[in-house]
């Protein structure tokens, strides 16, 4: 297992995180997989023993149901495991049971606590962007959370770049906990990322983990041109991630079975393998419904493309340069920085 700084943190986390949205597998969250404890702590101990050292979780996982799962499984483990929730979804009928509000986040927190069976929490992720909370409002929450010792770090998920720079520029500018992270959807199906939030991850210092390397399945191989679907969360109308072009997701897993079946290892590895070696990229956060596929996606660790693979899956996949990064290509080549070579190439 490789290990990989948290963006500017002193925080070492193992390059795939486990997820555990299949943990519990109540509500639309049956669509993706229904773990029950046993089945949970033997993918945990495959984890642990592959060298992961980060579990993934929310609160709204199954109303909770994942939370504790995930907290029965790891207790009584080894220290250095470590646990990321996330809060800002309705976990109530109430008016505030939802948001980022002082209120909700504060009470979500507590709540997580008291499932996961833990005193802390290592890395607390505001799950969604609210429009209607004060950002500083939202942060000096999270900054009490962090000095009552509930959280150690702070991360923001599904934000937009202006968003997230809006977010550090308050929590600089009032001195509160500023996120260390941000988790994010990326992957070879849709690469809009790399027009604001990888490129502001390089440039702020900020950890990347990202949330469906696969695109739910769609970059595994079993999803091809002319051929039909296997049962699986894209048939189940789960919706996440959205397919607008089906052409074009076809031609991307065209060229990864290619490189796939030249190499002798599955689709899936090929494509974690890619993203895993991605600009800014610190964690990908995988999951699995069996321990059939968890050992293969552990798997694509040690799977190192050559410049030509990645080059044919750069090539096949790379977002249109859409304004100013058009313009910028043509007239500002000569000076731009490591953050704006995510999206421009040399």
């Amino acid at each position: 297992m490789q290990y990989r700084q948290l963006g500017r943190s002193g925080l070492r986390i193992s390059a795939f995180t486990l997820g555990t949205m299949t943990f519990g597998g109540t509500g639309d969250f049956a669509k993706t997989g229904n773990t029950d404890l046993a089945g949970a702590k033997h993918l945990i101990d495959l984890c642990i023993d592959a060298g992961i050292n980060m579990f993934d979780t929310a609160d709204i996982y199954s109303t909770g149901a994942s939370e504790e799962i995930l907290g029965q499984a790891i207790k009584g483990r080894p220290d250095e495991i470590m646990v990321t929730t996330k809060a800002r979804f309705r976990m109530g009928s109430g008016q505030n049971d939802a948001g980022l509000s002082r209120y909700h986040l504060i009470a979500a927190c507590e709540a997580s606590l008291r499932r996961l069976g833990r005193d802390h929490i290592d890395l607390y992720y505001l799950h969604e962007w609210d429009g209607l909370t004060p950002l500083d409002e939202t942060l000096e929450a999270l900054d009490t959370l962090c000095r009552a010792g509930k959280i150690r770090y702070a991360g923001v998920s599904n934000f937009t770049g202006w968003q997230l720079m809006k977010t550090l520029s308050v929590a600089g500018r009032d001195r509160y906990i500023a996120p260390v992270s941000q988790q994010i959807y990326y992957s070879l199906q849709a690469r809009e990322a790399e027009y604001e939030l990888l490129p502001a991850a390089v440039d702020q210092g900020l950890g990347v983990q990202v949330w469906s390397p696969l695109a739910g399945g769609l970059l595994s191989g079993k999803y091809r041109r002319g051929k039909p679907s296997p049962n699986g969360r894209q048939l189940e109308n789960w919706g996440e991630p959205p397919v607008y072009d089906k052409e074009h997701l076809f031609d991307v897993v065209d060229v990864l079975v290619s490189i796939a079946e030249h190499r002798g290892v599955p689709a899936a590895d090929v494509a974690l393998a890619w993203t895993v070696a991605r600009p800014g990229i610190t964690s990908l956060v995988i999951g699995a419904r069996n321990e059939e596929q968890l050992k293969a996606n552990l798997k694509a660790i040690d799977l190192i493309l050559t410049p030509e693979e990645t080059k044919k899956l750069d090539d096949v996949s790379r977002p249109p340069l859409i304004y100013p990064y058009w313009h910028q290509a043509r007239n500002a080549s000569d000076r731009l920085s490591s953050a704006d070579r995510v999206l421009i190439p040399e």
